[in-house]
């Protein structure tokens, strides 16, 4: 069995980051916990420090980057500006653009062989910002490289769970959870329910759980008042799709997680994937859609491949 990880949290001091440093610092997964941030992190470090759990933890800030990083197996960036009322995730782009790829050469300098989870906003562009760097870099693994697409499966199980009435408990059995594909943007989130087996769904309740699903962020933007987004559910996901990644570094097999990866040909795409020792180890086939999904699909590639040139281009631009 493999040591515990070493994983570090890239905008640890925000409305994501403090919540999964929280997690993170309760898994006995992880061995030793760095928090970065523009500030704020050595607070955040001494308070979960005094958390009675095996990791020890760290706090970094502004030129320390390079210490966040050395000898990471994992990192997680939750770094950037959160969505505001009415505000898309594709306007968050110029902002967090530029974030995400100041922190990605940091990576690719620092921690090139770490797996990279990317909860940044807008993930279908900020992975492929993130891929680039690491090209430019001469250190890129498609393997390693993840967009975190958890949640939209997390909404998924909630949502099914609460409609048909299920148990509070099976809104945790990954037996029940939707497979979620495509990316993580509104119309690009399409939740395949014909796959879910267990229940039957007539058209109404497809056509709702669907829109439920794809624009689940909205609902939290605008119950939150202007006082952010999808903070904590979000830190619930990073951290679900984080351990999963940390568990199959250290060799437990059967580890099968929806996520946004370099699926080839310079397309990225969410979709059921096996995870080992180095990242990705096999994307699994779509298979068959209804009619629903199949129109959903086409509408989703249209603006993923919208989306994935806007971030290789900011990359080539800067």
């Amino acid at each position: 069995m493999r040591r515990a990880a070493k994983v570090s949290i890239l905008g640890a001091a925000g409305g994501i980051g403090q919540p999964l440093a929280l997690l993170a610092k309760q898994s006995n997964h992880v061995g030793h916990l760095t928090l970065y941030d523009i500030r704020g992190t050595p607070g955040v470090a001494a308070d979960l420090g005094h958390i009675s759990s095996p990791a020890q933890v760290a706090g970094y800030l502004g030129e320390d980057l390079p210490k966040a990083l050395e000898g990471r197996d994992v990192v997680i960036i939750p770094a950037g500006v959160p969505r505001k009322p009415g505000m898309t995730r594709d306007e968050l782009f110029n902002t967090n653009a530029s974030i995400v790829k100041s922190l990605a050469e940091a990576c690719a300098k620092h921690c090139p062989n770490a797996s990279i989870l990317v909860i940044a906003n807008p993930v279908n562009s900020t992975v492929p910002i993130v891929a680039e760097v690491f090209k430019k870099a001469g250190k890129y693994d498609p393997r390693k490289i993840f967009g975190v697409t958890t949640l939209d499966i997390m909404r998924a199980r909630t949502f099914v769970a609460s409609v048909k009435g299920a148990s509070a408990s099976l809104t945790h059995n990954k037996a029940i959870s939707p497979t979620v594909i495509g990316g993580h943007s509104g119309p690009t989130i399409v939740p395949l329910l014909s796959h879910l087996k267990q229940f039957s769904f007539t058209e109404a309740e497809v056509e709702a759980l669907t829109k439920r699903i794809q624009y689940g962020g909205d609902e939290v933007v605008k119950a939150k008042d202007g006082s952010g987004s999808a903070t904590l559910s979000m830190a619930a996901a990073g951290w679900e799709f984080g351990e999963a990644v940390i568990r199959a570094q250290k060799g437990e097999k059967g580890i099968t997680e929806c996520t946004y990866v370099d699926i080839g040909n310079g397309k990225y795409f969410a979709q059921r994937t096996d995870l080992g020792k180095d990242g990705v180890e096999k994307i699994h086939e779509i298979g068959a859609l209804s009619a629903f999904e199949q129109k959903l699909l086409e509408e989703c590639n249209k603006e993923l491949a919208a989306n994935i040139k806007k971030g290789v281009e900011f990359v080539k631009g800067h």
